[in-house]
């Protein structure tokens, strides 16, 4: 009987190390992205002249020497967009979502009560030109992944240095598939604890990085505030792969986070 249960034990184990191993072989070069901090959505202020994920912050990142981490998403008529919420609600008082709106109608938009645009993602990257490594985080709500597929010319024909990461796995498996010399992130937080609306089952496997085995990735990107989640730990220490801290508010916070991480996604401050 002790043998049976020693044996279920280890069995449940095994299967959760094999859940939540990142990629183990050929993995890619991080050398480009090393000794950078990377500006959350550009570096910007929703109360200046360069709110989040505009050109004016992408800009003023590059300027600083910061990487940057922007978000992307399809407008109506499908063209890659960088955006950050689904709906236009926060950034620009419209009680839409962004794939309600065509380019067209989103451009007539402006951030924040100011005079940026909505950029598309190629206008981003014109912007930003290979100057500094870049985090392309796909905003991908369920199993429609028409975004990898439009997308990926674009980036495609980039010179610069670039990686994505995702909330939703099915994007790292898309990309282990199709792109699989791409770095590929899994972005993840302890829902629970954070108490997100939806599927708290989801939730109980996202946050202990259970799908991992869909896309394998090459990093974690976490929530800063949980650096000792179990699966974290063992993906940095026994599977041996880079973690990225978002969204770090604070220098203190920075100092403190980058004894768990090796990547810092910042804003709201100017780091020293």
């Amino acid at each position: 009987m002790l043998n049976a249960i020693l044996g279920i034990v280890i069995g449940l184990i095994i299967i959760y190390l094999l859940l939540i191993m990142p990629r183990l072989f050929h993995r890619p070069d991080f050398g480009p992205f090393n000794g950078v901090l990377y500006a959350h959505r550009g570096f910007h202020n929703n109360e200046s002249i360069a709110p989040e994920n505009s050109l004016s912050a992408f800009q003023f990142a590059v300027e600083h020497g910061y990487g940057i981490e922007l978000d992307i998403q399809l407008s109506k008529d499908q063209v890659p967009v960088v955006f950050h919420d689904y709906t236009l609600t926060r950034m620009c008082n419209v009680e839409k979502r962004v794939d309600e709106l065509t380019l067209e109608e989103l451009k007539k938009l402006r951030l924040a009560n100011g005079t940026e645009k909505i950029p598309t993602l190629e206008e981003a990257l014109s912007v930003i030109n290979g100057k500094v490594p870049l985090i392309v985080e796909y905003k991908v709500e369920l199993g429609d992944l028409s975004l990898c597929e439009k997308a990926m010319p674009i980036l495609d024909a980039y010179k610069g240095i670039y990686c994505m990461e995702s909330f939703n796995p099915l994007v790292l498996r898309w990309f282990k598939k199709n792109r699989g010399n791409i770095i590929r992130g899994q972005l993840s937080s302890h829902f629970n604890k954070d108490k997100e609306e939806g599927n708290q089952v989801v939730y109980f496997f996202l946050s202990r990085l259970l799908f991992n085995f869909l896309g394998r990735p090459d990093f974690i990107s976490y929530n800063y505030r949980y650096p000792k989640m179990v699966s974290l730990l063992l993906c940095k220490h026994l599977y041996r792969i880079p973690l990225a801290a978002w969204t770090v508010k604070s220098q203190g916070d920075l100092v403190g986070s980058k004894r768990y991480f090796n990547y810092i996604i910042f804003d709201s401050f100017t780091p020293r």
